[in-house]
């Protein structure tokens, strides 16, 4: 009776490791507003793992998502993005705005504009994006870009970071 109780256990074990396991990944949308002549990107975080970032990288106790948030916590949040996504214009890097954030179940949606973009002098559009790559070895970066009716993405790791785009 002993073996088909270790033969069960050997078979479920794997199963309640795979279910503990944290995924560490963010998704990030990029799109061109024709009105604005911007790239309207969206990029969606787990919000404990940002925190976690925050505290690590910066000494603070942001306590995202809480009444006690941090108010520098937009601050430091718009420094890390900057230090973390770059985008390319036809090789070259362009600023970005950083327009806020909001809370959705265990997600933060950070907000960012790309501005004075004219679409059609746009040959190549490059996105870096290194997010939690410093704090998460296994995190994933998953961009997806939607331009000219083309839609492409992209899984970013710490060691390709880096997702383009022919137009």
């Amino acid at each position: 009776m002993k073996t088909p109780k270790k033969l069960l256990l050997l078979l479920l074990l794997p199963l309640f490791a795979f279910t503990a396991h944290k995924f560490y990944v963010s998704v990030t949308m990029v799109e061109y507003s024709e009105k604005d002549q911007a790239l309207q990107v969206t990029s969606r975080i787990f919000i404990d793992d940002l925190d976690k970032l925050l505290s690590e990288r910066y000494g603070i106790k942001a306590a995202l998502a809480t009444k006690k948030e941090s108010p520098q916590a937009d601050h430091y949040i718009d420094k890390y993005l900057r230090s973390k996504i770059i985008f390319r214009v036809n090789g070259k890097p362009v600023p970005f705005k950083f327009l806020g954030k909001q809370y959705k179940d265990d997600l933060v949606i950070c907000y960012i504009e790309v501005q004075d973009i004219q679409l059609e002098k746009v040959e190549t559009l490059e996105i870096q994006n290194d997010l939690l790559t410093d704090l998460f070895e296994e995190q994933q970066n998953i961009v997806h870009f939607k331009l000219k009716g083309q839609k492409k993405s992209f899984v970013l790791i710490r060691e390709n970071n880096k997702g383009m785009l022919n137009l």
